[in-house]
């Protein structure tokens, strides 16, 4: 058993690595814009 689950890891990795040979990279998530508190009471005077 152990032999066929190496083959089917193998089996993943290059359909994976065809895929984004054909379509490109994985798309990866943007970065989540932090917040930055900005003192506003400065500029209304």
């Amino acid at each position: 058993m152990d032999y066929i689950e190496k083959v089917l890891e193998k089996v993943k990795e290059l359909a994976r690595k065809l895929i984004e040979a054909l379509l490109g990279p994985e798309a990866e998530p943007e970065p989540e814009l932090i917040p930055i508190p900005v003192d506003d009471r400065s500029r209304r005077r």
